[in-house]
């Protein structure tokens, strides 16, 4: 009698483990893996058309919660800092990081690495080796298409200026460093002058303002995002100089690029913002699926004029 009751215990016992182990492998296949990509703001049109692009691509697999996170502006670093940091004690599955400044965001990429969870880089790129990959743009080829426009409208002759984003941010530093190279290419083109506007509008309006006052016969301005050409354009009309100086912007969106298609704005270097969205959810799904991830994922760029602008008002 002993005997069959241990014999009962034991097979109850048994049944218990085998449901309970059912029950954690049903649990760890329907539990969702969360994907957080932190931009440095979201006040703009390309942040928000990334943000589009990678929640298309999170609907795609239903196993997956996407969260897109910001400071409220782009030169709110610390506050992207604070972010991250709150990701990783919620030990989130993979990041996918537009690094506001590389030497305040390195330390906490560092973090990120050492908690186990798979760190991708989008749309600014940034030395740090622990990078799974970096998804964007070729910034330093986009700064040369701008670059080689402005020498070809202006027959290699004229006096130009550069209104760029935040001091130390890889991709406005890389479209500089393009411009600068093409630009090198012709004597006779002159950079009278580098200004910040970190990539807002009403800045670049005060900071146009500013160069034209000390150089009333500027021939052409470079800027490094939309929101400073559109806030440069603004600056020139206050100057009735509309069509006598030209512009040329960055980013591509929707207004510049009808900006474009009217004539305020010259020109504009596209980005493909949708893009970069999507292949940083796809890339962080292979990630945390331990399959390869390319080190370079190219997002593509193009230079916008008249002729093409309707492509990118669509």
């Amino acid at each position: 009698m002993r005997n069959k009751v241990r014999i009962l215990c034991a097979v109850m016992v048994g049944v218990m483990l085998l449901l309970l182990i059912g029950g954690c492998n049903r649990a760890d296949a329907t539990r969702k893996r969360r994907i957080v990509i932190v931009t440095k703001a979201l006040d703009s049109e390309f942040w928000q058309t990334l943000k589009s692009g990678a929640e298309e691509a999170a609907r795609q697999h239903p196993d997956i919660e996407l969260s897109v996170l910001a400071p409220e502006r782009e030169i709110n670093i610390d506050q992207q800092v604070s972010i991250l940091e709150d990701q990783i004690l919620k030990k989130v599955s993979a990041l996918a990081v537009v690094p506001g400044g590389v030497a305040e965001v390195t330390p906490v990429l560092d973090k990120a690495r050492a908690a186990g969870i798979p760190v991708l880089i989008v749309d600014n790129d940034t030395p740090w080796p622990g990078k799974l990959s970096y998804i964007g743009t070729d910034n330093r080829e986009g700064g040369r298409l701008a670059g080689d426009y402005i020498v070809k409208v202006l027959g290699g002759r004229g006096k130009v200026a550069i209104v760029r984003g935040i001091l130390g941010v890889t991709s406005h530093e890389d479209r500089v460093a393009g411009f600068q190279q093409a630009i090198a290419q012709a004597p006779g083109i002159q950079i009278v002058t580098i200004q910040p506007a970190n990539s807002e509008r009403a800045s670049a309006l005060t900071v146009m303002e500013n160069i034209l006052t000390s150089n009333p016969d500027l021939n052409a301005l470079f800027a490094t995002s939309d929101q400073m050409a559109l806030g440069a354009m603004e600056g020139v009309a206050a100057h009735h100089l509309s069509g006598k100086v030209l512009i040329v912007g960055f980013d591509a969106g929707k207004e510049a690029a009808r900006a474009v298609k009217s004539g305020a704005i010259s020109a504009v270097i596209a980005q493909y913002p949708a893009n970069m969205g999507r292949q940083a959810v796809e890339a962080a799904i292979k990630a945390i699926q331990g399959e390869p991830v390319a080190r370079v994922i190219d997002t593509g760029t193009a230079l916008v004029t008249k002729e093409n602008a309707d492509e990118f008002l669509k």
